[in-house]
């Protein structure tokens, strides 16, 4: 494999593909970085110096489509950032190429798991970690107390996650969206965990725990920390995963320790920071993806901390 490649990134115009595009605007292993996103009113463009526009997952060209930008940009690696086209990868068990392109996802199980919410939760249970207790929404007639968590079983993000905490509430949330589980609501006044999971096609384990704070529902603070109870908990997760490749695990400690409540199985938004901090999870799964020798991970972040910050962008 040769070690200058052209790479693609699609989906690249929401947080997560511009974080992705600064660090690879900085890798030695990149000859061009080339960005598409469905829309042009982002500030993709003005990080990826080849962007261009793209067809959505729904087009029924969308697959020829990218194997033909792959042929026309000689495109060696493409990594979907989009949570949609990842489903759409995984529902059709496309996870290794896309015409000559190596494709760059988490592997099938993580996939399959992670963007199950329910299917997250006994996930957790079967492999005896510590797991909020969790039901299909249309299941339950009324919760047995409040506050309970009622959220999208596919979606993620903070916009579909409702913190309920009355009966009313509950019927009127469980009537608009059937498809909502119920879940075990974690309180977190000892503190909510974002955390970078790396797994190598040998089993090489890197992980990296933040202790954020949200901020319009991105982590807009955090202070990287050291964690037994938790770095066990996140090997666990990684090889009862048969994991190849990058996911977050968020969780919260309460009275009976840590409890994970998502696993997203792709790059998160915390991917630039962690980056920074050394967690090169990026640049680790285009090597393990391509056979090249792992980098080293120099674990001295302890204690450092990010912060959000903003750009602005004139045309």
């Amino acid at each position: 494999m040769k070690n200058k490649m052209n790479i693609l990134i699609t989906g690249c115009g929401g947080d997560i593909g511009q974080s992705i595009g600064k660090i690879l605007n900085e890798s030695a292993y990149v000859n061009k970085l080339y960005g598409c996103d469905i829309s042009e009113k982002n500030a993709a463009k003005f990080i990826f110096a080849n962007f261009f526009l793209g067809l959505p997952y729904t087009d029924d060209n969308y697959l020829s489509n990218l194997e033909k930008i792959v042929a026309e940009k000689d495109i060696d690696i493409i990594i979907p950032i989009s949570e949609p086209e990842l489903r759409f990868f995984s529902k059709r068990n496309i996870l290794d190429n896309v015409g000559k392109a190596k494709l760059l996802t988490a592997s099938s199980k993580a996939l399959e798991t992670g963007f199950d919410k329910l299917k997250t939760a006994d996930f957790l249970k079967n492999a005896g970690l510590p797991f909020p207790v969790t039901y299909d929404i249309a299941l339950i007639e009324a919760p047995e107390r409040y506050p309970v968590i009622l959220k999208s079983k596919t979606g993620s993000g903070s916009s579909k996650v409702n913190i309920v905490d009355d009966y009313n509430s509950f019927l009127f949330i469980k009537n608009a969206n059937p498809d909502y589980i119920v879940q075990e609501y974690l309180d977190g006044n000892k503190g909510e965990f974002t955390c970078g999971v790396f797994r190598s096609a040998t089993g090489v384990i890197r992980t990296i725990i933040l202790k954020r704070e949200l901020m319009g529902g991105f982590s807009g603070y955090g202070e990287v920390i050291e964690d037994k109870d938790i770095e066990r908990i996140l090997v666990e997760i990684a090889n009862q995963l048969d994991l190849i490749g990058s996911i977050n695990v968020q969780l919260r400690v309460i009275e009976k320790g840590p409890v994970v409540f998502e696993i997203n199985p792709r790059f998160s938004s915390t991917v630039r920071f962690r980056d920074m901090l050394g967690f090169e999870d990026v640049k680790w799964s285009i090597e393990d993806k391509c056979n090249l020798p792992l980098s080293e991970y120099n674990v001295n972040s302890v204690g450092k901390k990010f912060f959000k910050g903003f750009n602005e962008y004139i045309s």
